[in-house]
């Protein structure tokens, strides 16, 4: 068996005004051909399909499209695609009657039954051998060769009762598990979460924990008899706590500029008699991102680095720039200057970042807009309230009611 875990497309991302449509569709044609070409069995997709609730028609029509075509060529393909944090759990499900007919197979929402109870098995896939009968009304067990958790980005609610998020995400995945313990069969976890443990980037919002704080989920979660984890949510591909077989893919495209040193990635397991081997196979990069000067530097030296830059027209494949200037004194011409230079350069100008110095006296600083917008609501009120009581640290009753007022203004 074959699988290929992806996630964090973004379908619809404007990058600084700049749309990722072309480099989204050369990346699902590459995706695409890497199915085919590689014979792959099972395609995971670990949510953050589009990069909001309401995609355009036209990212719509790129996801559709590709899910058509990837399974007219590869009849045999089975998919599995969970909702993140950036999606509607309800519009990315809604279509499945028609997708369940293409092996195709959606969970954005967490189902409860007549008694609230969470209805485990809609969350539990069978994957079935190729060839089987996978419509049928009564399953033969020996048609199915795995089965896989596929467990949606959580919201509050979503999970059992527990003392916080945390916990109620890892009581639920191990209900799941409970439920195939006696079946005999591999076992495959999809989630939408940030795992403790992984790497994230200090300046990337896009990457903040989605509830503010402690909502980190252990890797013990995920019982060790589960043969791969396919996560989604952080950009940057990684092990989790040095597990093998605990992993996020990465978005296959950065999303910003933090992320322009990641390996673009996607992964492939292969699984064949107990046996399981996890390969990262490197996305290749269509559009870079250049930053100059690596650190912020007075407007000469900037203009200096603008000067080397290649010259030409821009096109779809020009990378995309973020200027960093170290401003001295106030100055309001030096977009217009920065503006200038480059007229003639085969460059996307995205974002002019102006530093200002550090005040010694008051050590205190300016900061732009967009670090004015990483700061998260929960840091500040933690911040003042060790401020105002000598240093002590806010009691967790007290910050865990924070993080669920922040988390219902949507303000995380």
């Amino acid at each position: 068996m074959k699988i290929l875990h992806t996630a964090d497309w973004h379908l619809g991302q404007t990058f600084y005004e700049y749309s990722r449509y072309d480099e989204h569709v050369r990346f699902l044609d590459w995706l695409r051909r890497q199915i085919k070409e590689r014979k792959i069995d099972v395609l995971l997709v670990a949510g953050d399909i589009f990069d909001g609730p309401n995609p355009s028609a036209e990212s719509q029509r790129l996801y559709y499209s590709f899910l058509r075509r990837v399974t007219a060529e590869c009849p045999a393909l089975q998919i599995i695609i969970i909702a993140g944090n950036h999606d509607s759990a309800a519009r990315l499900e809604a279509p499945n009657p028609l997708l369940e007919e293409m092996n195709i197979t959606v969970r954005g929402v967490v189902k409860r039954d007549a008694d609230g109870d969470i209805d485990l098995a809609h969350l539990i896939i069978p994957i079935y051998k190729p060839g089987a009968g996978r419509l049928q009304a009564d399953i033969n067990i020996n048609d199915i060769a795995a089965f896989c958790l596929a467990v949606p980005y959580l919201r509050q609610g979503d999970y059992p009762p527990a003392e916080n998020y945390a916990q109620g995400v890892q009581t639920l995945y191990r209900q799941l598990f409970a439920e195939l313990r006696d079946e005999g069969k591999p076992v495959i976890a999809m989630g939408h979460l940030q795992a403790t443990g992984s790497e994230i980037s200090d300046d990337d919002r896009s990457e903040r924990t989605v509830i503010g704080g402690v909502e980190g989920i252990s890797p013990d979660a995920f019982d060790a008899q589960i043969i791969y984890t396919a996560l989604g949510h952080l950009h940057r591909p990684q092990r989790v706590s040095g597990r093998e077989n605990v992993r996020y893919s990465g978005a296959p495209i950065p999303m910003s500029f933090s992320e322009k040193g990641y390996r673009s990635s996607v992964v492939m397991v292969e699984y064949e008699e107990d046996k399981t081997q996890i390969h990262q196979i490197d996305v290749p990069p269509y559009v870079r991102l250049l930053s100059i000067p690596d650190r912020p530097a007075v407007l000469e030296e900037v203009l200096e680095a603008i000067h080397e830059l290649p010259d030409g027209e821009i096109n779809a494949r020009s990378p995309y720039l973020e200027v960093k200037i170290q401003m001295t004194e106030p100055d309001t011409s030096y977009k217009y200057k920065i503006e200038s230079a480059l007229q003639g350069k085969s460059v996307r100008l995205a974002r002019v970042v102006a530093v200002m110095p550090v005040q010694k006296e008051s050590g205190l600083r300016a900061v732009s807009y967009e670090e004015l917008r990483g700061i998260r609501p929960l840091d500040v009120a933690l911040d003042y309230y060790k401020r105002k009581y000598d240093e002590q640290e806010m009691p967790a009753a007290m910050k865990e009611l924070l993080q669920e007022v922040i988390s219902e203004a949507g303000k995380e």
